[in-house]
């Protein structure tokens, strides 16, 4: 068998769905044995568990072998970030750090293995892009956010201090406070005991939540859905030029084409 034989079988084999399944169940199950490691289990059951963890290991190694190789271009495997971030994972596993001082670290890096599912998902890899593209307007409305939550600790700090210190004790305490409310836990035993104090202090509350909770969510969620149509857009045009389809681009430079040919034609005549 030569080499470009191998390439092609591991290529179909790479872009098998159900080999990609399996990864994903093998990632799963791998979870679910890190997970075991902390209850209080026997021995026996120990041992058999770092069995398990070590095969599990080997088994991503080939796994990421047969991608490489069944990579066309392997310049540009590496290029591919997710790619590059399951390289390291498997080979910081294989190193031999079980009894060392940074056994903390090698079991860090097994539990960051479940991650490796979002490189085999292509649906939770254009989630994942859609989040960090939006990452720069969602910074505008992180800043908004943390004006109001400003705005709000002082006026908690300077009425509510004398009355819950703490809770309103100073404007850091008070966010934290207001963070708690933000979230509903428990905020209503917060302000029914504001209310015993300032009756009408019950505006204080609901008009923060609603700016906050109620407003800047519908805002997040906006900016996340519009990043995501775009993301699924671009997905779309890369797989119509891939399967040859003629984008919208194409057919008004056909038009144009067509419209100048027919212009001399006329001229012509």
């Amino acid at each position: 068998m030569t080499f470009d034989t191998l390439q092609d079988n591991f290529y179909r084999l790479r872009n098998n769905r159900m080999f990609e399944w399996f990864v994903v169940g093998i990632i799963i199950f791998s979870a679910l044995v890190i997970g075991a490691k902390t209850y209080d289990i026997p021995p026996q059951v120990l041992q058999l568990i770092s069995w398990l963890d070590s095969g599990i290991t080997v088994f991503f190694l080939i796994e990421i072998s047969i991608r490489f190789i069944g990579e066309p271009d392997k310049r540009n495997f590496f290029k591919n970030p997710w790619n590059l971030f399951d390289t390291l994972i498997v080979v910081i596993s294989l190193i031999p750090i079980q009894d060392s001082e940074m056994a903390l670290i090698g079991r860090l890096i097994r539990i960051f293995r479940v991650l490796r599912m979002v490189s085999i998902i292509p649906e939770l890899r254009l989630l994942l892009n859609s989040l960090i593209k939006a990452l720069p307007q969602l910074g505008y409305v992180i800043l908004l956010m943390f004006i109001i939550f400003y705005i709000y600790a002082a006026v908690g700090a300077s009425f509510f201090a004398h009355i819950n210190e703490t809770l309103w004790g100073d404007i850091s305490i008070a966010m934290l406070t207001l963070f708690r409310v933000m979230t509903f836990e428990d905020w209503t035993d917060v302000m029914y005991e504001t209310m015993a104090v300032y009756s009408f202090s019950w505006a204080y509350y609901l008009s923060f939540i609603f700016l906050t909770t109620f407003a800047f969510l519908n805002m997040v969620i906006g900016i996340v859905v519009n990043v995501m149509e775009a993301e699924h857009a671009d997905e779309r045009k890369e797989q119509d030029m891939a399967d040859g389809v003629p984008t919208i681009e194409d057919l008004h430079k056909e038009i144009i084409e067509l419209k100048a040919l027919i212009r001399d034609q006329h001229t012509h005549r």
